[in-house]
């Protein structure tokens, strides 16, 4: 490959208007050599202005005879570069309302040409003033969940314009999700394979209040959230399981009182009902939550040494408040509880399930 000009440029476009047909006129300008653009079963009444597109002469057309998601139109666009540009870096990803300039398309492109084994995002600024509320507010909440819960501090988790390397592309492929939440499903991937992500300040361009935008900002939101259900649920399964039996196990020796080598029967009940409660959590994380690559035994004794630690903190943490401020057992255990769910989370995302090539 020549150059960074040569690196395709892929427009997802479901229902565009006459903005398109300018960006892409402004991209040849430019000197990009390659544009495909997908159009996401946009219908008959967009035949014309698809047409518009193809008579670009750097440009191809692939159709949809229905809308299929952006998720798909990026994966069959990607599937289409492959075999077409194999010898390219990689493609840059840009949105069809005109939000992305053609400098910032390029932009992006050089960046990937000078990393080509990095994601690059071409992030916005959501402190701009002309950035809808909606806008800003989604970006905002959706940065600080992916902060937490996968560690990947990224300024823009929306953002459309992105330059993906081409042996990236190839394992997006096998990446879940038909419509925006795949953009977020690529995020995730990034931590799992290990993936630099390097950011290209763009400018913020929303036209009529980003009106056009397909992106539902409650539907395609829970689409996203739901993907973070998962977590949840191994979290608070587990803990229900951990209850549950610590209950049962603490009206089973509180009878007892020291009598089992002076083992106060507080912590006898913990550790009891924390062994049986971490193999089952062990398990949904390992094959449902982290998705892990690691080697099981390996794995395994990573989270045996991270629930023994917790097992410990737990039973003498509530044995002593119980201790200074009586009460029910259960009530006094629940805050420490999550005070080390929140902990145990980092510990298992950064070292127990991450997996290092």
């Amino acid at each position: 490959m020549a150059s960074y000009y040569d690196i395709p440029v892929i427009i997802p476009a479901y229902e565009p208007d006459e903005k398109l047909i300018t960006l892409l006129r402004a991209l040849k300008e430019t000197g990009i050599r390659h544009v495909i653009v997908v159009d996401d079963g946009s219908g008959e009444c967009y035949e014309k202005l698809f047409a518009q597109a193809e008579a670009v002469d750097n440009c191809t057309v692939l159709h949809h005879a229905v809308n299929l998601g952006k998720g798909r139109a990026l994966k069959n666009a990607f599937n289409h570069c492959l075999w077409v540009y194999g010898d390219a870096a990689g493609c840059v990803t840009a949105d069809s309302d005109g939000q992305h300039t053609p400098e910032d398309i390029l932009a992006c492109m050089r960046k990937l040409w000078e990393n080509p084994t990095a994601l690059i995002l071409g992030c916005r600024d959501f402190d701009a003033p002309s950035v809808p509320a909606r806008s800003s507010f989604g970006n905002k909440c959706t940065r600080k969940v992916f902060r937490y819960l996968l560690g990947l501090s990224v300024s823009d988790t929306q953002t459309g314009l992105r330059a993906i390397p081409a042996f990236f592309m190839k394992e997006l492929m096998q990446v879940k999700g038909e419509r925006f939440e795949y953009e977020t499903n690529m995020l995730i991937e990034t931590k799992n394979l290990n993936i630099p992500i390097a950011e290209v300040p763009v400018e913020t361009v929303y036209i009529e209040e980003n009106r056009t935008s397909h992106f539902n900002p409650i539907k395609d939101s829970v689409r996203i959230y739901l993907m973070f259900g998962k977590f949840l649920f191994s979290s608070l399964s587990s803990s229900v399981l951990d209850l549950l039996l610590f209950h049962m196990f603490c009206m089973m020796f509180e009878p007892l009182g020291e009598a089992v080598r002076g083992i106060p029967y507080i912590v006898a009940a913990t550790v009891c009902a924390r062994v049986i409660s971490a193999v089952y959590n062990f398990l949904i994380n390992y094959r449902v939550v982290f998705k892990s690559k690691g080697n099981l035994a390996v794995t395994a004794g990573k989270y045996c040494l991270l629930a023994l630690c917790q097992m410990f903190c737990s039973a003498f943490l509530v044995n002593a408040l119980y201790g200074l401020i009586g009460g029910t057992e259960v009530l006094v255990k629940m805050p420490v509880d999550i005070l080390l769910f929140f902990l145990s989370f980092v510990i298992q995302r950064e070292f127990v399930y991450r997996f290092k090539s």
